[in-house]
This record gives C-alpha cells, sequence and structure tokens, in this order.
C-alpha cells in the first residue's frame, strides 16, 4: 500500500524517478513497480513516449521514465531561450545601472577624508609589568594616606616593538575606572602616537590591545570549514565574500564619507555585492538570475518601508556613533540616509540566504517530477518556504538585538515605562530595522517562489 504525502492531492507526488537505462541491463528482474507505472523494457526497445505539445527527436537520449524529451528542434528549447532572453532583458540594465551608479557616487579626484581631530599613529607594544596605587604624576612623592574617595591609578610598564621608539621602555599611568581596561604583565596592546618627544610618556597614550593574531587564526578556521564542506564551491564563496568586502571598503565607505547619499551609495554597493555573490558563488545560470531579481525586488521594498517609517517616526538617525562620525568629519551628513544604508546592507545577506534557498528547492521539485506545472511547483515551494521564513525573521530579530543590546540594558536604566523605552530614537532605530528588513525577507519568499516556478516549469529537464 502506498503512502500517500499529505500534499499529494495539491501538486502530485514529489519523488525522484531514477529508473534510468543505464541502471539496468536488458532481462534484470526488478521489483514489484507501484499501480499506474510502466513495465520497465530494455533500452533498445522502450519506446519514447512525447509529452502533449511536443515532437518525437529521431534520436533520443536516455530520460527518465514516462518523461520523454525532444532535442535540438524541439519547442521546449525555444522556450527556455525566450526565458532567458527575457531575464538577460531585465538583469542587464540593472548591472548597467549599478555599474553606472558606483561611476557616479565615487569620489574622484578628491583627497581621502581624515578627522578634524588628530588621531595618532598607531604603535605596538607589550606590558612588562603593571603596579596599582595612588595617581601621582612623574616625579610625585605620595605624603601620608591618600583620601578614602580617591580612586587608584594603574601604572604599565611597557616596551615598544615598532615605531619611533622601537625597544625602549615606556611607563603610562591611567586612573582605574569600570570602563578602563584591565592590562597585566604580557598583555600586548596598541599604542597612540602624537608624534612628540619619545622619551615623554605625554606622546603616548594606550588605546586597545592587539587582536590580530587570534582573529587571524579564527577567519583561517572559517575558512577551511567552509572549503572542506564546500570544496570549489566553497572557495567561489569565500572569494566572493572578499569581494563584497572590497566593494564595502573601497566604495561604499568613500563614497558616503565624501558627502555622497548614503542611501543611493548603499543601493549601488549592494547591487554590486548581489551580483557578484551570486554569480560567482552559484554560476551563471537562469536558478541564479530569479534569485538575484527575487533579492532586487524584496531590497526595494526594504529601502522603501524603511524610508516611508523613518520619516513617520520623526527618526533622526542621530545615535552616539553618528553624531561621533559628524563631529570628526567637520561636516555634516544624512544621518537618516545612513540609517537606511545601514538597513539595505544588512538585510542583503538574509535575503540572499532566502532567495537561493527558494530558487534551489523548486528547481529540485521539478527535476524530482518533471510533470509538475508551475502552480504546483509553487505550492510546493511555498510550503518549503514558509518554514524557512520563520528562522530567518527570527535571524534577523536576533542579530538586531545582539547589536542593540548594551543600548537596550542602557536604556531600561531609566525607569520609565515600556513605550517609552521602545519610542526612544536609539531603539526605535532598531525596531525600523528589524520590521522593515522583516517584512522584506517574508515578500522575498512568494515573490521569488513564484518567479522561480514560472521560469523552472518552462525549462527543458536537461537544463534543469
Amino acid at each position: 500500500m502506498n503512502r500517500r504525502d499529505l500534499s499529494d492531492d495539491d501538486t502530485g507526488p514529489i519523488r525522484r524517478v531514477t529508473d534510468t537505462p543505464s541502471d539496468r541491463s536488458p532481462g534484470t528482474s526488478r521489483s514489484p513497480r507501484p499501480e499506474g507505472a510502466r513495465r520497465p523494457r530494455p533500452p533498445a526497445q522502450r519506446p519514447r513516449q512525447a509529452e502533449p505539445g511536443r515532437r518525437r527527436a529521431a534520436e533520443p537520449k536516455p530520460e527518465p521514465v514516462g518523461h520523454g524529451h525532444a532535442h535540438g528542434h524541439g519547442p521546449a528549447a525555444p522556450a527556455s531561450r525566450r526565458v532567458r532572453l527575457l531575464l538577460m532583458w531585465l538583469l542587464i540594465p540593472l548591472a548597467v545601472a549599478t555599474v553606472a551608479g558606483m561611476i557616479l557616487l565615487y569620489p574622484w579626484g578628491k583627497d581621502p577624508a581624515k578627522s578634524v581631530f588628530p588621531q595618532g599613529v598607531p604603535v605596538n607594544a607589550t606590558v612588562t609589568g603593571t603596579i596599582t596605587g595612588p595617581c601621582l604624576a612623574e616625579g610625585q612623592v605620595q605624603v601620608g594616606e591618600p583620601p578614602p574617595d580617591a580612586k587608584p591609578c594603574l601604572t604599565s610598564e611597557l616596551t615598544m616593538t615598532d615605531g619611533p621608539g622601537a625597544g625602549k621602555p615606556l611607563k603610562l599611568t591611567l586612573p582605574i575606572e569600570p570602563s578602563t581596561p584591565r592590562f597585566a604583565a604580557g598583555d600586548k596592546v596598541v599604542l597612540s602616537y602624537n608624534g612628540g618627544d619619545v622619551a615623554n610618556p605625554a606622546s603616548f597614550q594606550i588605546v586597545d590591545f592587539q587582536r590580530g593574531t587570534p582573529l587571524l587564526l579564527l577567519a583561517g578556521l572559517f575558512a577551511l570549514a567552509v572549503i572542506v564542506l564546500g570544496r570549489w564551491q566553497g572557495l567561489a564563496a569565500l572569494i566572493a565574500l572578499g569581494l563584497s568586502f572590497l566593494v564595502l571598503a573601497l566604495f561604499v565607505l568613500p563614497s558616503i564619507l565624501a558627502g555622497e547619499s548614503p542611501l543611493l551609495v548603499a543601493i549601488a554597493g549592494a547591487g554590486a555585492i548581489m551580483f557578484v555573490a551570486l554569480y560567482l558563488t552559484h554560476g551563471l545560470s537562469a536558478r541564479t538570475s530569479v534569485a538575484v531579481l527575487g533579492t532586487l525586488v524584496s531590497l526595494v521594498l526594504i529601502g522603501v518601508l524603511s524610508a516611508i517609517f523613518s520619516a513617520a517616526a520623526s527618526l533622526t538617525g542621530l545615535d552616539d556613533s553618528t553624531s561621533q562620525l559628524i563631529g570628526s568629519l567637520g561636516h555634516g551628513i544624512d544621518a537618516r540616509g545612513l540609517l537606511l544604508a545601514g538597513v539595505v546592507i544588512g538585510a542583503l545577506g538574509v535575503l540572499d540566504d532566502v532567495t537561493v534557498t527558494q530558487t534551489s528547492a523548486v528547481w529540485e521539485l521539478r527535476r524530482a517530477n518533471p510533470s509538475l506545472g508551475w502552480r504546483e511547483l509553487y505550492g510546493a515551494g511555498l510550503r518549503i518556504g514558509r518554514d524557512h521564513v520563520g528562522s530567518a525573521v527570527n535571524t534577523l530579530v536576533m542579530a538586531y538585538a545582539g547589536a542593540a543590546l548594551p543600548v537596550l540594558l542602557y536604556t531600561s536604566l531609566s525607569g520609565v515605562g515600556l513605550g517609552s523605552i521602545l519610542g526612544a530614537e536609539s531603539i526605535a532605530q532598531e525596531i525600523v530595522r528589524t520590521l522593515a528588513g522583516s517584512v522584506g525577507i517574508v515578500a522575498a519568499v512568494p515573490v521569488t517562489t513564484v518567479l522561480a516556478a514560472l521560469i523552472a516549469s518552462r525549462e527543458p529537464q536537461e537544463s534543469l
């Protein structure tokens, strides 16, 4: 007795037909077949059953049982060519617009933006010893007991490992505050050198720890895991990731710092990342083109919703980090546009995941059962998408909540009601980012699925 899938009435049985001539030789016995299936025949004697509207080819290639296809002169190939031409007409103007936008928005001939505040030259050093005691200037001596409310200081003895004072000792004193990092002997730190006398401790300031080695090790472990699992496709994904960072570092950041519209820069940069990452990772095919179209439609929706509701909620985008950026630049910047740019770029990675998954699911469904029409493919693909969209939205929400966790904690200390906390600028920004991005992710599922179903149902089986 055959067990039917709950959705067989809608889409028909989704099964992979593997009974091909190459799997057996003439006369080989087979297990009983389900009712309604044809009895296997030797390859030389099996007739080729043409589907309605298709002609029988002169010399058919071996195909799955029950699904004959014409080659060379059948109607499926011209239809597939029409689909590919349609995709080209849709995507080539978008690619040209992306390249043109990057050319127009790039700050050609302009000097790189610099902070109006001196940042100092980074110098590496190693902590050789630390002493906790009263906060005394160079040459001062503590007389008597320090006041009860006096805060202690941490005196760090360091040896510079590069820069103008390489190999020379240095002693720096920092007040111990709750926000002060704790340094210990053996720590490798980064100093900021203001260009003054190397022998004067006032020319240096401890900035941060050195983190290059552990970050490189983690990056190497990540790359190894991706290549071991994904092999050549994993290597292509790593190359696409590197190119995406180049787009951000060499185009998005310089263009925004030069005063260009952050939203337009983000749209052009996201378009470039989308084309490069998807086609390089998944290949130049109709399947990938559908994922690109679905991603683009969803990005437009996210951008429109973010612009509407950020304006309706009177979001200025002037949080602490943006205010610090404006102060360092010395000139104004479109803070709300910067907020919208962050929404677009932040949602791009999740959208890629959703659209690629949906197109792959639809193509695999068609490959498993080539008799499915576009409506059946859409219904089955949408059921898969419903499971995927829940986890994708949760991923986006948790990512934004994790990034905003210090802000959430700080705001909750105010003691005001929940409504006031949610309405605060810093929290409302995260709400708009999360909800607008989530709406785009939800919309990406039916949009990408219907596009994939329409195109996959018209592809010849050998092209799947």
